[in-house]
């Protein structure tokens, strides 16, 4: 076996009356780089505003600043939960654990989803009943809190413009905090409302718009991470694409047993039996990698090969 700093070369063995079958397993096994200093001052500014801002919300009584709290810590979780993705894959593997603590980020995006649902149901409540009973709120306090929170949307978002187009992760902060910048111009625009015409009703109304949008980007990340909780393929790849791409290769004349799924919210592993007319099994061992690796970003691929069908594998 031969070994390189990312990869395990095939290696061909056989078993008595099993035939002869070999096995590939191709790792990436350097962490997905998806946290720098920004993302620390990001996570740093906006998660004090969400408590600061939250906390204004209760005493002067708003709920729209209370779901503009709830829309901006949805970016905080994200944020955390990237850079949570990178520590977890630099963690060794051990005895019990030997995938490591990859999947803990799916537990997290799950725990994040599930938390965010629970507020948006409580400022939901809220609304409804200020909706029922309008009160009072402190509109020149609205507009001072969700300023400053524009300020600070605004400006963690020039941290990432200027490489917003060579990094998704990057872009993907970029466009939260502009649209967490978004939202809280539109809380300030609506206390300014509320200041000069006393139209106390439209904060209740604004805070479900904002839950609207929560609800929205909170299903996706619902949906994802229960699919990868379920060990089921990440969003984006297609396994019908990566079977039809194994049957592609020169030489398989049949793929089974194919299962790929999700290790953590950034990493994925592929498995299949390919039955083969090949010579070169090292040759084929090394454009399976390739395709999975190139083709549909797959940097944990194990592979059985087989010319004829084995005893313990009822499928081949």
């Amino acid at each position: 076996m031969a070994h390189d700093a990312h990869s395990h070369a095939g290696h061909g063995h056989s078993h008595p009356g099993h035939g002869h079958h070999g096995h590939a397993h191709g790792h990436d096994h350097g962490p997905v780089d998806t946290g720098d200093w920004r993302y620390l001052v990001a996570l740093a500014l906006n998660l004090g505003f969400v408590i600061v801002e939250f906390w204004a919300g209760l005493i002067s009584g708003s709920t729209a600043l209370m779901a503009d709290a709830g829309h901006n810590l949805s970016d905080v979780l994200a944020l955390a939960l990237a850079g949570g993705a990178a520590w977890m894959a630099r963690r060794r593997a051990r005895d019990s654990l030997t995938y490591g603590y990859r999947k803990g980020t799916v537990l997290a995006a799950l725990a994040n989803a599930i938390l965010l649902l629970a507020a948006c149901g409580w400022i939901t409540w809220e609304a409804v009943e200020r909706l029922m009973n309008p009160v009072e709120v402190a509109s020149g306090f609205i507009v001072a809190v969700a300023g400053i929170g524009f300020v600070i949307n605004l400006g963690t978002a020039v941290l990432f413009l200027k490489d917003q187009h060579k990094d998704l992760n990057v872009r993907g902060a970029y466009l939260h905090m502009m649209a967490d910048a978004a939202v809280s111009l539109g809380v300030v625009a609506a206390g300014l409302v509320i200041m000069f015409s006393g139209w106390t009703i439209l904060d209740p109304m604004i805070s479900l718009v904002i839950v609207a949008v929560i609800l929205w980007a909170t299903w996706g990340l619902l949906k994802d991470s229960v699919n990868l909780a379920l060990d089921g393929a990440p969003a984006g790849i297609a396994v019908d694409q990566v079977r039809a791409g194994l049957l592609a290769l020169p030489g398989v004349v049949a793929v089974h047993d194919l299962h790929v799924w999700g290790l953590s919210t950034t990493d994925a592993a592929l498995t299949a039996h390919l039955v083969h007319e090949r010579a070169d099994a090292a040759a084929l061992l090394a454009e399976v990698q390739a395709l999975a690796r190139e083709r549909f970003g797959l940097g944990h691929v194990t592979i059985q090969l087989e010319t004829e069908p084995l005893d313990d594998c009822p499928q081949c």
